[in-house]
């Protein structure tokens, strides 16, 4: 795909950046101003957040990016695929050979070959629309995922992108504008929101086990030095590029979307406000200055995202987030995966369980390992409960989790019943990583979240993602 200059796209360093091709703000008017003015201009009304559509019997589904994640959810697409569910009908990436592994990939399991769209930078155009397929599923570098997404829309398909579905404040509000102007869907395909543990904790929270949820530490720690040096698996090193032109959170969703479901944000609660530090940088210029590429150690310089940003956010009901992001330092992977309430606590990586018996008890210790196995037997997510064995004999993508999220997808539009998650919350989470730089830029200055569901938040209602489906 073309690969932007981001630059131009991200803008410079600083507020004025971030802001990306909204008016700038005057000397005395904020960025919370600025994006209330925008919000209002764009008169979102909240009316995409139940929205549902008629059944699709099978669903047709068209693939932008055939890298390392496209290829993964085609394999998620497999099943799904034979059953008669979805048709893969289109494939497009600007890079041939990639194109070539698909068809063959596709045609392992689908007798159809779909249709290819490549050959210029801006081929995807051209299939954006709902002759083609009935979801544009976006697997390309982030730059992209907004204006593919858009386009999908305006082209009268579905819009399913990967993550972060946009990086700027401008985006965000555009993304919920043009869903609502179409009533198309348009999902941020977070599979951290289908991992066993994390809808194990949420179904535990539901049943009253946490008691009155407070707050929560949540984290993308992941050592991407050697895959973004690597010339090969971030095509054109895009990702690394993000980190020449950007400092804060760079990819919030996969911590902080399992928290917000948690916290019923969205559906009886809000982010409200934030404030966001980044540490100095080093370990990603160390790598860059010791690689034996020349022109890599030339980068060097270039590095401006810090090490470890932390960003703390807080609820209309009172309740904190403490997120955290880190790709340049080397440790093990990790989310963090914490949820403090008033009966029970967890912590995750590895996962721990404690249960208060009050503040008289005196125990200062995790539950054993077999006590901790009768709290997830008992409180099992039935999402998971029903689709283990299906998701363990095929392919499963990280533990499973992508195959239950495909799965979701796919079964959710087959039905014509409403996603799990919907266009407010891609950009909430996305606009959380927009706000953090600004934060940064504005030396830790709080930054107001602000309200794109015209106060639809203020419902409580279930989360969609407990619905059970049809077979």
């Amino acid at each position: 795909m073309r690969r932007l200059d981001f630059l131009r796209v991200g803008g410079l360093l600083g507020l004025g950046g971030v802001l990306s091709s909204f008016t700038r703000p005057s000397d005395t008017a904020s960025l919370d101003e600025v994006l209330a003015t925008k919000i209002k201009t764009a008169g979102l009304t909240g009316s995409a957040f139940d929205l549902s559509v008629a059944p699709i019997s099978r669903v047709r589904v068209a693939v932008f990016g055939l890298g390392n994640r496209g290829q993964s959810l085609i394999d998620m697409l497999n099943w799904l695929v034979q059953e008669g569910h979805a048709e893969i009908t289109a494939i497009s990436d600007i890079n041939p050979t990639k194109i070539s592994r698909a068809q063959q990939q596709i045609a392992e399991f689908q007798q159809s070959a779909p249709r290819v769209f490549t050959g210029t930078p801006d081929a995807w155009m051209e299939a954006m629309s709902d002759d083609v397929a009935d979801v544009a599923l976006i697997c390309t570098p982030w730059e992209l995922h907004t204006p593919m997404a858009v386009a999908a829309m305006r082209g009268r398909m579905h819009a399913a992108s990967e993550v972060p579905i946009a990086y700027t404040p401008e985006a965000c509000v555009e993304l919920v504008q043009v869903a609502e102007e179409t009533q198309r869907h348009c999902i941020m395909l977070e599979n951290c929101c289908y991992n066993r543990e994390e809808l194990w904790l949420l179904n535990m929270i539901q049943d009253g086990v946490f008691g009155t949820v407070t707050h929560a530490e949540c984290a993308y720690l992941h050592d991407l030095r050697a895959l973004m040096l690597d010339p090969t698996y971030y095509e054109d090193q895009w990702r690394l590029k993000h980190h020449f032109a950007r400092n804060g959170n760079l990819y919030t969703t996969h911590g902080l979307g399992p928290v917000c479901m948690y916290f019923d944000i969205l559906r009886g609660d809000t982010l409200t406000h934030l404030t966001s530090m980044s540490s100095k940088e080093a370990a990603l210029s160390e790598a860059l200055r010791n690689s034996k590429d020349k022109k890599l150690q030339k980068m060097a310089k270039d590095v401006v995202c810090g090490d470890v940003n932390t960003t703390l956010i807080g609820t209309a009901k009172g309740r904190s987030i403490m997120l955290q992001f880190d790709v340049h330092s080397g440790r093990p992977y990790n989310r963090l995966d914490k949820v403090v309430g008033s009966k029970a606590t967890h912590y995750g990586y590895p996962s721990r369980l404690y249960i208060d018996h009050g503040a008289d008890w005196g125990g200062h210790h995790w539950l054993e390992d077999t006590e901790k196995t009768e709290y997830q037997d008992r409180y099992e997510h039935p999402l998971w409960e029903r689709l283990q064995k299906l998701a363990a004999e095929h392919p499963q993508g990280h533990g499973g989790m992508d195959f239950v999220m495909m799965y979701r997808l796919i079964r959710c539009l087959n039905l014509g019943q409403q996603l799990d998650l919907n266009v407010y919350d891609g950009a909430m989470w996305s606009m959380v990583g927009a706000l953090s730089e600004a934060s940064v830029a504005a030396g830790s200055k709080r930054m107001d979240i602000p309200d794109m569901t015209a106060g639809r938040w203020k419902q409580s209602v279930p989360h969609p993602v407990n619905r059970s489906l049809d077979a």
